[in-house]
């Protein structure tokens, strides 16, 4: 079954954002990246499927390809998945009216004008990517992803692995994880929070469109292994919510140091002090700052 939706872009749109976002794995298993086309792999209703994003000017074409029968209604669910991933429902043109004219925030702002954060296809994805990531580099969090999806082996008829739902981690076993090099701690969060999202105790998909933060953060924080940092960054990445102080991302306090021109490094608390100021768009001001010496912002 095929479904599709076109979207409109603003003018200001940053493609290769996006692109790049979806480009961090360099074997590509899951992802296929063209200079203006993205295919993915994606678990739609616990089948394989495509999702096929192509920008032109001033749109976005989406295609999700399923291996199998879709439910009612997969049209406007794939419209709005899309919407979150393209950073449509971030408001940020507010943010660059207030800081437009900051000293600091001023000059990022002008050298990237509509940057928007990508966010994954479904909030489960952000949250294994946030737990595979905790303390180590982006590299090695890239390669742990791809051995999460070669593990789940959920594979597309059109010959992409498919990054697995919450039932297709459940599904793994501890021992399985550890072979495909997770720690035995960061296996049995990924098992338990998948676990909680199959029985209902974790609605991330129901959060996508209401966004109880509060709530969101509380029952996150319930699973062993999850903690401010990966529950912010799960809230950024999955939700798209733009005040998560990622105050503990060494990357984010390196660039900081950077922009401030301060010879020593920033504590946790010195970050999480100079965020403060520009809530509620904390993690937005983060992301100008891991894009301050980058091409593109993802």
């Amino acid at each position: 079954m095929t479904l599709a939706c076109v979207i409109a872009l603003p003018a200001d749109f940053r493609a290769a954002d996006i692109l790049a976002f979806h480009k961090r794995d360099p074997l590509m298993v899951a992802e296929r990246v063209g200079t203006d086309t993205l295919q993915k792999g994606i678990s739609w209703e616990g089948r394989a499927a495509c999702l096929g994003i192509a920008f032109q000017a001033g749109h976005a074409h989406a295609e999700l390809a399923v291996d199998g029968p879709s439910a009612d209604g997969g049209r406007g669910r794939l419209e709005r998945m899309v919407r979150r991933m393209l950073g449509l429902t971030q408001p940020i043109e507010d943010f660059e009216r207030r800081y437009r004219t900051h000293p600091l925030l001023g000059p990022l702002i002008a050298r990237r004008p509509g940057l928007r954060v990508p966010l994954a296809p479904t909030p489960f994805e952000a949250l294994t990517w946030a737990i595979a990531g905790q303390q180590i580099s982006v590299r090695a969090a890239v390669s742990l992803r791809r051995n999460l999806i070669e593990a789940a082996g959920l594979r597309h008829s059109g010959g992409l692995l498919c990054y697995p739902d919450a039932g297709g981690v459940a599904r793994l076993t501890e021992a399985e994880l550890r072979r495909a090099g997770f720690s035995q701690a960061k296996a049995r969060s990924l098992i338990v929070a998948a676990g909680k999202v199959v029985e209902g105790a974790l609605p991330l998909d129901a959060w996508a469109g209401t966004l109880p933060v509060d709530d969101i953060r509380e029952r996150l924080s319930r699973v062993r292994g999850i903690g401010p940092w990966t529950v912010d960054y799960t809230l950024l990445r999955g939700f798209g919510w733009l005040d998560g102080s990622l105050h503990g991302d060494a990357a984010f306090r390196r660039e900081l140091q950077l922009l401030l021109g301060i010879p020593d490094r920033i504590a946790e608390n010195d970050a999480k002090r100079w965020l403060a100021e520009f809530s509620p768009w904390r993690a937005l001001v983060t992301a100008h700052l891991w894009a301050m010496r980058s091409a593109v912002a993802y």
